[in-house]
C-alpha cells in the first residue's frame, strides 16, 4: 500500500505589482506549511517523492514545511487540472511508496474527489469538495503502482487542516 499526500500551497501574500505566479507566502502560510510538515513526519513519517508546482508559493510551502526528499518540478501543476495532476502522480518512480504533491486549488482537491474509490468515507470526500484551505493535506491510500493510478483507485481517507 502507498500513500499519496495532496497538499494545496499554503496562504500567499497579494503584494503590490507582483503577478499570481511570484506570489510569495505570507506569514500564515509558512507558519501553517510548518504545521502541515509537522503532521506528515508524526503521522505519515518520510516522503519519497515530491512533485512540486513552480509557482513561488509553492515552492516556499515545500521548504517550509521541512520535508526533504526527491523533488520534480514542474510547471504543468500550476494551473493544472485533475488529468495534469493525475499524469505527473502517474510518472513517480515505482519504489516511491509515499508521496506529496503540492499544488493549487481547485487542481489539488479535484484529484481528490476523482480518485477517490467508494471505499472512501463520503463525509471526507464532501469535506474536500466543500471546501479545500491553503495547506489542506488530503491523505489518499493506494494499493496499485503509481503509473496504473486512475480516477476512483484511491481510499481518500482524510483531510488535514494544519492550524
Amino acid at each position: 500500500m502507498s500513500r499519496l499526500l495532496l497538499m494545496r500551497h499554503g496562504k500567499a501574500a497579494f503584494p503590490d505589482g507582483v503577478e499570481d505566479f511570484e506570489r510569495p507566502l505570507a506569514d500564515r502560510g509558512r507558519r501553517e506549511a510548518a504545521l502541515a510538515g509537522d503532521w506528515i513526519r508524526e503521522h505519515v513519517g518520510s516522503v519519497d517523492a515530491v512533485i512540486c508546482s513552480t509557482a513561488i508559493r509553492t515552492r516556499e510551502t515545500l521548504a517550509a514545511t521541512g520535508l526533504e526528499a526527491p523533488t520534480t518540478f514542474l510547471d504543468s501543476i500550476y494551473e493544472g487540472w485533475t488529468g495534469s495532476l493525475l499524469e505527473a502522480v502517474q510518472s513517480v518512480e515505482a519504489s516511491a511508496d509515499t508521496v506529496l504533491l503540492v499544488g493549487h486549488a481547485p487542481g489539488t482537491p479535484g484529484l481528490a474527489a476523482r480518485l477517490a474509490s467508494e471505499e472512501s468515507d463520503p463525509a471526507v470526500v464532501n469535506e474536500v469538495r466543500a471546501g479545500f484551505p491553503t495547506s489542506a493535506i488530503a491523505v489518499l491510500d493506494v494499493a496499485r503502482p503509481w503509473a496504473q493510478l486512475d480516477v476512483g483507485t484511491a481510499t481518500l481517507l482524510e483531510v488535514v487542516i494544519p492550524r
